[in-house]
């Protein structure tokens, strides 16, 4: 199995931010045809079972460019996540900010914090609890925040490749920047998460998320290569694809990353 074709990388000492008017229909039909292994997959991939280590495990990221000379660019990219599973219980949260200026102007700032909860009432099938808070300052918005509660299934269960899939209703606030006006709707939301450990010093995986809501559509898709350099040290790279099918007045549709970071995993 290889990486998903389309998905480009940057140079590794490089990270950029930029913005497109279209995305690419692929990622919701994706996002559809993936949900509906659900009610076609009765059985999983069988894989090895292991004891399960309750202890609280995380990691974290940081990713920084400047330039100086004839143009002065700075770029910081943080991520943190922290994450534990026991017999019923699986536990993750994360956190990541990215601040980009180009001489004196501010050009990328976004916050975004993320937490989900799951229940395994059976070997590969779980609830979930999941809420999301996102900050960005060249969005439109002030903040958006989404939660969604509902079933996932580990549809494929190896030694080295896992496949959960999600679905979901849910709930999205929205407050729009300049007018302060508030939105609230409901929303369906999907996702399918892989993992394929490549070998003993590399892995990949991608998350693809897709909230479907009564005044826009948000599509959300993180492939992420990883190097180990040591037992606490790797390097990833990640490319990020976001589209928001309806965005006010004077703000793009589809916003792109592409960063490259240090990782250290505790």
């Amino acid at each position: 199995m290889m990486p998903p074709k389309g998905v480009g990388f940057a140079d590794p000492l490089s990270m950029t931010l930029t913005k497109e008017t279209n995305m690419n229909k692929t990622f919701f039909i994706f996002s559809g045809t993936g949900l509906a292994l659900l009610g076609i997959l009765g059985t999983a991939h069988a894989g090895d079972t292991k004891p399960i280590d309750p202890s609280w495990k995380g990691s974290v990221e940081l990713g920084i460019v400047t330039t100086t000379g004839n143009t002065d660019t700075q770029t910081i990219n943080v991520k943190a996540k922290a994450m534990t599973e026991r017999e019923n219980w699986r536990h993750a949260m994360s956190v990541e900010a990215l601040n980009a200026s180009d001489q004196s102007n501010t050009t990328a700032e976004r916050y975004v914090l993320n937490g989900q909860s799951d229940y395994k009432f059976r070997e590969f099938n779980y609830f979930f609890a999941m809420v999301n808070y996102e900050d960005d300052r060249f969005s439109g918005y002030d903040y958006r925040v989404s939660e969604a509660l509902g079933y996932g299934r580990r549809v494929i269960h190896k030694e080295a490749l896992t496949l959960d899939l999600e679905i979901g209703p849910g709930g999205r606030q929205s407050k729009l920047s300049g007018t302060g006006q508030n939105q609230d709707e409901v929303t369906l939301r999907g996702a399918a998460k892989l993992a394929w450990k490549i070998s003993d010093t590399s892995s990949f995986t991608e998350d693809l998320t897709s909230e479907v809501g009564e005044d826009a559509t948000i599509t959300k898709s993180v492939s992420a290569l990883t190097a180990q350099i040591n037992g606490s040290l790797a390097t990833k790279i990640t490319y990020t694809v976001k589209n928001t099918s309806d965005v006010p007045v004077g703000v793009e549709k589809t916003d792109t990353i592409t960063a490259v970071t240090l990782v250290y995993s505790f």
